[in-house]
């Protein structure tokens, strides 16, 4: 038992690991005992239930004393005065802990899903009193202090009782509401370091450049949308068309002086755009807080905070809102792979590498200079896990793009021999990361029925979208950063050297049902010198917009649900700038016009044709006519539906227009264009084979029957049969 001067050194060196066994109203051999350190304050006073009782003061060291017969009543009120400025607050050391044993030990097990619900700032009523209630792990403290502009930052005044060995700090602060900034100071126990950290569980953040967190509420707001959840619980996602616009909220649209567009905003400009342009689903890049706009959102540091850039939680939650009013999904980019390394964020959180591996060759990301995630540690896998709950459950998320995945399973990505340390069965699997993308998972989709996880991943790592009980990590689908590439790498060669080139189209269809594939166009292909979509495309600006319309016709006709980056759609001029909003300006000119009318076209042509989507991720969905059409450059594909309703897709990747062009059909009958990328209404020659055209008997390609079609230059058309 520490001596009454060892408890007033450990409080006055702020260095007390338990302060609630000394401060506050405890009962001795005499009697009863107050003890309060206001070191700022002339004098406090106490209510013993009738009036106001003076304390004594300790010297000059900030300490004041009260002592009775019979007990204060509890919680204790005080009277401060701060040279001639009193303030009436409650004594913080009256009241218990608020946190049980059994969140505490679902911590430490790293399965107390609602985790952010305990740990963080909560603004809550205890005893009757209303106040925070503030929470941190972190178990290598010697001590840990809230602090913020209530208590003048100074770590002295209100230090936080340790919770047992779980490493969970708690305190409750009486008389102080939402809105307040803290964080969080802490003594390392071995080194006898003191610095600030914000708090990793905190809900909002003050705005950059600042680094406080804010108490926030997390509960409150009205949602509308309870028809679009019981719709999403029961849907059938794996069969209806999906086509995803993938946003960075401070670059869509700015205002004229370059302000951000807030949340409300967006939403009043962005959701009905979206709806127009007949996309299902919004991808916003990452909104949690981050301190650098050229980050992009990829290097968090606030987890659980909506970045202030765009406002506050609930104007996020009126954007999601509005969204599912309008029955447009939501999905988030969500960034668990690695966090940055400043000083008062995550980074070495107390005075140890908590959230990371001490070791680099396990805890550092060389290529971007951040830290990995110590996925093997029960709290710290708690706490992404609790993260992605979060989302899902207070703003109603949808979906959740995992960031940088192949990065996670493997122990030596990028990393060159003796730089990476091998799992405990001598080989690069990350066994830890992938337990928790199973586990990641198994939760989303067992506690938010109807969402979606969805995998960037770039190698080929079997099953990442199969389910766990198969062995698979559980995604719901994956980006198709395979497909992306050959497209990419075929479309920009010159046309008259396609030919040579021709299986980079044909490739994809060996491995397309190994998973579930997105096909993106992301942001990561219109960034760092890799241009944009229109400036990769060959040819004069005429076969330039051409070549652009018919690679959205091929990748909305191709296997695979669909993402596109803002801007793609009306063929933004230059790459994407971070710093300022698309170039809206070019709407103006009818070839822009045209790419975005085709892409909404195609969006609703996906939508509305079963064939084109209902068997996305199966074999029955897909049959080449013809893929050895290397000398003409020529595609041609049935999508099929699950009644076998099928649609004929056939693309010409060269700029000669071909008449005649034969291709075999399986039914007899007239078939109709239902899309030509080539119209007129979309900026093209307006070349194509009019309002249908009957079979004849001639076997082509393996089928009795066959159409001879006119193909126009770099365009894709789509026929139905319509008798």
């Amino acid at each position: 038992m520490p001596s009454e001067t060892q408890n007033k050194r450990s409080i006055l060196e702020a260095r007390h690991h338990d302060p609630f066994s000394y401060l506050g109203l405890h009962q001795n051999k005499s009697g009863w005992v107050l003890r309060v350190f206001q070191p700022h304050a002339t004098e406090v006073a106490v209510h013993d239930g009738d009036a106001w009782q003076a304390l004594d003061r300790d010297s000059s060291s900030g300490f004041y004393i009260w002592q009775g017969k019979q007990s204060l009543p509890a919680p204790c009120r005080l009277r401060i005065n701060f040279f001639n400025h009193v303030v009436e607050i409650h004594d913080a050391y009256s009241f218990g802990s608020s946190i049980t044993d059994h969140d505490l030990y679902l911590f430490s097990e790293g399965r107390l899903e609602q985790a952010y619900r305990m740990l963080g700032a909560h603004h809550m009523e205890v005893q009757g009193v209303w106040g925070v209630r503030f929470a941190v792990w972190a178990p290598n403290a010697e001590r840990v202090s809230v602090v913020g502009d209530f208590n003048g930052w100074d770590g002295r005044i209100y230090p936080m009782r340790a919770l047992g060995s779980t490493g969970v700090w708690e305190i409750f602060v009486p008389d102080i509401g939402l809105g307040e900034f803290y964080k969080f100071e802490i003594r390392n126990r071995h080194s006898g370091e003191v610095f600030a950290k914000t708090d990793p569980y905190g809900l909002s953040f003050e705005m950059r450049p600042g680094t406080a967190a804010r108490v926030s509420v997390l509960d409150g707001y009205q949602w509308r949308d309870s028809a679009w959840q019981g719709q999403r619980a029961s849907r059938d996602w794996m069969h209806e068309s999906l086509s995803v616009y993938e946003i960075h909220a401070g670059s869509w649209k700015r205002h004229w002086d370059g302000r951000f567009y807030n949340f409300r905003e967006l939403a009043d400009s962005l959701v009905p755009y979206v709806q127009e342009m007949g996309f299902s689903y919004i991808e916003l890049m990452p909104i949690s807080e981050h301190p650098l706009d050229e980050s992009w959102g990829y290097q968090t540091t606030g987890y659980y905070g909506v970045t202030s850039r765009f406002g506050t939680p609930d104007d996020f939650r009126y954007f999601v809102d509005a969204c599912h009013v309008v029955g447009i999904g939501v999905i988030l980019d969500w960034v668990p792979a690695h966090f940055p390394k400043d000083s008062w964020a995550l980074a070495r959180f107390d005075g140890t590498a908590l959230y990371e591996h001490e070791d680099p060759r396990l805890g550092e990301h060389q290529d971007w200079g951040t830290l990995i995630f110590n996925y093997g540690r029960n709290e710290v896998r708690n706490f992404l896990l609790a993260n992605a709950h979060y989302w899902l459950s207070e703003f109603h998320i949808d979906g959740l793009r995992v960031d940088a995945v192949a990065s996670m399973l493997y122990l030596d990505y990028s990393r060159k021999a003796g730089q990476w340390l091998p799992n405990k069965f001598g080989g690069r699997e990350n066994i830890e990361a992938v337990d928790f993308f199973r586990e990641l998972n198994v939760m989303t989709h067992e506690r938010f029925p109807g969402t979606l996880t969805l995998a960037e991943e770039s190698t080929s790592w079997p099953m990442v979208s199969r389910p766990t009980y198969l062995g698979g990590l559980g995604f719901s689908m994956k980006w198709n950063m395979g497909w992306m590439n050959d497209t990419l790498d075929y479309i920009e060669h010159d046309p008259v050297h396609r030919r040579y080139h021709h299986n980079s189209l044909t490739f994809g269809q060996l491995y397309s049902y190994t998973e579930n594939f997105v096909l993106p166009f992301s942001h990561d292909e219109v960034v760092h010198g890799k241009k944009s979509l229109i400036d990769k495309m060959p040819g004069d600006s005429w076969q330039k917009f051409a070549n652009l319309r018919l690679l959205f016709t091929y990748q909305m006709t191709y296997p695979g649900k669909k993402l596109n980056f803002m801007g793609n759609e009306f063929a933004q001029g230059h790459e994407w700038k971070v710093g300022s909003e698309l170039d809206w300006y070019l709407l103006g000119r009818s070839e822009h016009s045209g790419v975005q009318s085709t892409l909404r076209d195609l969006n609703r042509l996906y939508s509305d044709v079963p064939a084109l989507h209902e068997l996305d991720f199966s074999h029955e969905g897909f049959e080449w006519i013809d893929c050895n059409s290397a000398d003409q450059s020529v595609l041609s594909y049935r999508r099929i539906a699950r009644d076998g309703s099928y649609v004929v897709v056939v693309l010409n990747f060269t700029p000669v227009p071909r008449e005649g062009y034969r291709v075999g059909v399986r039914h007899k009958g007239c078939y109709r264009e239902i899309f030509n990328s080539d119209s007129h209404y979309y900026g093209g020659s307006n070349m194509g084979n009019g309002l249908g055209m009957d079979t004849s008997d001639m076997s082509w390609n393996g089928e009795m029957q066959s159409l001879a079609l006119t193909l126009p230059p770099l365009a894709g058309i789509v026929l139905q049969r319509v008798s």
